[in-house]
């Protein structure tokens, strides 16, 4: 597998893209489970309007699930100014100048939406940047995790207590930290709020670093253009209102961004699960 990723990272994007589409249809093809998900929650999200609409926004999202995998090589393996030679628009980039020199730290808040390890390694060339890291079963990708993530200025921390602290502690120093924050977090780490419709385990981990750094947010997402071309990044600012619970606020603020370009979004993600241990959502309302 290390050296097929090798052979691939040596590949121009446009043709990765072109392996990636098929590389989608295949998977899904082959995966029944991966594939009812992946259908369950995009009609569930009620973004079609009609079953025409819905089958498109399908296969376009089958395609871009292949190109986001065949693209890792590429952005992992190849030399960090070519990769980051790859960003052809960063809009926005005047917000987060702006709150890192309100020195408070900044969290930049990254959904899985189009090609995510484009923004921390961006990031990274501009400030030090500590991101939460868990690290897969598979140890030759684990290696290929760490080769492609930590460059620049970029930090892993590891997804326990330890790497919570790693963030507050680079908040504490103006630093900038990235979050996925549509990740399903385990049992006692969030709560349940609704995501398009649907009782969604949601972290609260994020509310408890923004209450204890005051540090500005940044929502940010990166999208894939067509026939390999590169990637737009876009940098918005967010304000949250603390009085009120946050986790509501941030899964509406995520379902508006996944709405402007919803065939990158992974859908396939199983978001709507239950932690092991956790009360499903009826049973948390009956008590």
């Amino acid at each position: 597998m290390t050296l097929l990723f090798e052979f691939l990272s040596r590949l121009p994007l446009p043709q990765l893209y072109r392996l990636g589409g098929l590389f989608g249809r295949l998977v899904y093809w082959s995966s029944g489970r991966y594939a009812e998900r992946l259908r369950e929650n995009l009609r569930c999200a009620g973004l079609a309007g009609s079953e025409s609409e819905y089958k498109k926004l399908l296969h376009a999202n089958i395609r871009e699930v292949g190109r986001g995998v065949l693209e890792l090589p590429w952005v992992w393996l190849r030399s960090y100014e070519e990769v980051l030679s790859g960003v052809r628009r960063s809009e926005g980039w005047t917000h987060v100048e702006a709150a890192h020199v309100q020195g408070k730290g900044v969290i930049f808040l990254t959904p899985h939406l189009g090609c995510f390890e484009m923004l921390s390694l961006y990031i990274a060339h501009h400030y030090p940047m500590t991101s939460m890291y868990r690290s897969p079963r598979q140890v030759f990708l684990d290696r290929m995790m760490l080769r492609g993530r930590q460059r620049g200025m970029a930090t892993l921390a590891p997804a326990d207590m330890g790497g919570v602290r790693l963030l507050l502690k680079a908040l504490k120093r103006g630093e900038c930290i990235g979050i996925l924050p549509d990740q399903a977090p385990g049992n006692g780490e969030g709560v349940w709020v609704p995501f398009f419709g649907r009782p969604a385990y949601t972290m609260t981990l994020f509310g408890r670093l923004l209450s204890a750094s005051k540090a500005s947010v940044i929502l940010c997402h990166s999208v894939r253009l067509p026939q390999g071309q590169g990637y737009d990044l876009h940098f918005e600012p967010l304000a949250f209102d603390m009085t009120l619970p946050v986790e509501p606020q941030l899964n509406a603020a995520l379902e508006r961004l996944i709405r402007t370009c919803p065939e990158q979004y992974l859908w396939s993600y199983d978001r709507y699960k239950v932690p092991r241990g956790a009360l499903p959502p009826d049973e948390v309302k009956e008590q």
